[in-house]
């Protein structure tokens, strides 16, 4: 439905001044470019000839409409908004312009940060809009909406269940299919995982029943099964995810081979639709990423980014729409931790920039994602062995966010800085007890746990205490075996080989790192590699093989070299200034710097 046409659907016989007004107003809109101050003095003229309410109730709404859409007055517009919904309450039968008034007078109030307005207006109309179910059913969304954003997902769900509950009775399973998975996005937010598992199997029940649009049918399938991969991917469950995110990909080739429909449903409580086709296949990238980073299939997440991004260029040259940018965010923090890992520091940092950049542009943007950015920089700053710094960005990120998980992976880093650092004991100590694996884990994330044992692992081996450590460690192996978590098997793997190497162990050392290194060279992780080669290099000595010795010693300078270069390459990055910044929004301008400022003897 476009809300800025200017067009009339009044029963009786308009006068011919009226259509003409009408008629240069939507010539004027629609001229290329528009010619909106013409379109607007046209609209304004039918108030000349004393119009029926009926007319200037509809004037008011296309006038605050084409100024909401088109211009900056929106004070004029909130106006010509606030008449028409007053004047067309008094008017019988004149639905479409009460409720869209009503829909378009709350936007404008969100935007000016006039919430506690916007919300009874909607209650108003949504109390008085149960006879027509279109427009019922909407308002019930964009108040569900408006609770999300304030983070009141308890209102949310309950507004979400009225509207499954009313689409049940008006007939329209396809809209009461989008108001409960709705709801069940809500509640995987919320981590309300008993109450979610009945709801997403109820959704698939709803949505396998329905027959209709095959477009309509299959994106109501792809709402479905991204919540599904998602559940999984909270969980840390990256194997078990596998069929799930097969469906979904097939999915996804099924929609884009459909065409649209031109025919509009026989009930009007089915005129919705979740997202544009072209937004679902950037969602389905999205997920083939996040699963490809969990898993440690880092080309394969590069190569999906690519191709989001890609489409997402393309998307943004003709659609404005902010869940464009949010998608772009999140693609551009997961390939970012893909650089860290595959040795691409510089690059990395060049697109935390571009994160930055985003978030300028968008104050809610940064609100939502100001943690993962100070994380990522936290990240940044332990490739490039800046501890100090890293510790500032993880605290800082520490006290932005309320989400478990991202608080649960930012300590699980800060932990490895402090036992890196070797005289944090307290600190450190006091952090593993709010992270133990063996008792109360704050998250259900498999991965996470896992990730928390080899942390101890970690501890315990730079402690000098080995047969503790291979616990935990062998603990880690066990639970990224069981889930196809490839990183953490290499991490873990190869230290282990380093335990057994420091043990005299030789042979078990051997088979511990050749493996650490082929799934290291697989993924590919620079810093294993790195460590695996130098490992190689001194048990071919102690095992009596000079030319394996030798391979293993070139494939050390060679990765050494190569990370020392991108390490130069990142420091010398005016983008580099980054690292010191831990308040406020991000810098709208990076100073330069002469050199390298951080210390390289760390890294190799």
């Amino acid at each position: 439905m476009n809300t800025t046409a200017v067009t009339t659907t009044t029963t009786e016989a308009p006068e011919p001044w009226y259509l003409a007004l009408l008629g240069f107003a939507e010539h004027f809109r629609t001229s290329s470019p528009p010619k909106i101050r013409l379109c607007v003095h046209c609209l304004q003229a039918v108030f000349q000839f004393e119009p029926p309410q009926r007319i200037e109730a509809r004037t008011h709404l296309q006038l605050g409409s084409v100024l909401y859409h088109h211009t900056k007055n929106i004070e004029l517009a909130k106006d010509h908004l606030e008449k028409a919904w007053y004047i067309a309450q008094q008017v019988p039968q004149f639905e479409d312009v009460k409720f869209e008034a009503a829909s378009i007078l709350s936007e404008i109030f969100c935007q000016q940060n006039l919430v506690d307005s916007a919300k009874p207006l909607l209650r108003k109309a949504i109390q008085i809009s149960q006879q027509t179910p279109y427009w019922h059913c909407r308002l019930l969304f964009q108040l569900a909406q408006l609770h999300t954003l304030e983070k009141d997902l308890v209102s949310a769900c309950d507004l979400l269940g009225v509207g499954a509950e009313y689409a049940r009775v008006v007939g329209s399973e396809y809209t009461r299919a989008l108001f409960t998975l709705s709801k069940g996005m809500l509640m995987l937010m919320e981590k309300k995982l008993s109450e979610v598992h009945p709801l997403l199997t109820l959704c698939g029940t709803i949505v396998e029943n329905w027959q209709g649009n095959p477009i309509q049918k299959e994106s109501l399938r792809v709402f479905f099964l991204i919540l599904q991969v998602t559940h999984y991917l909270d969980a840390g469950q990256v194997k078990s995810v596998k069929p799930c995110l097969k469906q979904l990909q097939q999915c996804i080739q099924t929609i884009s081979t459909l065409h649209d429909d031109e025919i509009l449903p026989n009930n009007p409580a089915d005129l919705f639709h979740w997202l544009p086709k072209e937004h679902m296949c950037v969602l389905v990238y999205l997920v083939t990423v996040m699963h490809s980073m969990q898993a440690g299939y880092l080309e394969k997440a590069q190569k999906y980014t690519d191709k989001a991004l890609m489409q997402l260029e393309k998307l943004k040259m003709l659609d404005s729409s902010p869940i464009l940018s949010t998608f772009q965010v999140i693609l551009l923090e997961h390939i970012i931790m893909c650089r860290l890992v595959t040795g691409h520091k510089a690059t990395a940092l060049q697109e935390i920039s571009q994160v930055c950049q985003l978030c300028q542009q968008s104050p809610r943007l940064f609100t939502n994602h100001a943690a993962q950015l100070h994380t990522l920089l936290g990240l940044y700053c332990i490739s490039v062995n800046c501890m100090d710094n890293a510790e500032a960005q993880f605290t800082t990120a520490l006290q932005l966010t309320s989400h478990q998980e991202l608080w649960t992976f930012i300590v699980t880093n800060l932990a490895s800085v402090y036992i890196r650092e070797g005289n944090r004991h307290q600190e450190l100590y006091s952090l593993l007890e709010r992270i133990n694996p063996d008792l109360n884990f704050p998250v259900s994330s498999h991965c996470l746990r896992a990730a928390a044992f080899y942390i101890r692992g970690l501890l315990s081996f730079f402690q000098g205490r080995y047969n503790e450590a291979k616990r935990f460690l062998r603990e880690t192996l066990k639970m990224s075996n069981a889930e196809d978590l490839n990183r953490l098997t290499a991490c873990s793997l190869v230290l282990l080989g380093h335990i057994f190497y420091v043990l005299q162990n030789h042979r078990e050392s051997n088979n511990m790192v050749v493996p650490a290194m082929q799934l290291a060279s697989k993924i590919p992780d620079m810093s294993v590699q790195l460590w695996s080669s130098a490992l190689l290099k001194d048990l071919n000595k102690a095992l009596g093989n000079p030319m394996d010795a030798h391979e293993a010693a070139q494939m050390h300078q060679t990765f050494s070299q190569q990370l020392l270069q991108d390490h130069i390459a990142a420091c010398s990055l005016p983008e580099h200034n980054l690292i010191s910044w831990t308040d406020g929004p991000p810098p709208v301008q990076i100073q330069a710097q002469n050199g390298p400022t951080t210390s390289l003897a760390g890294l190799l």
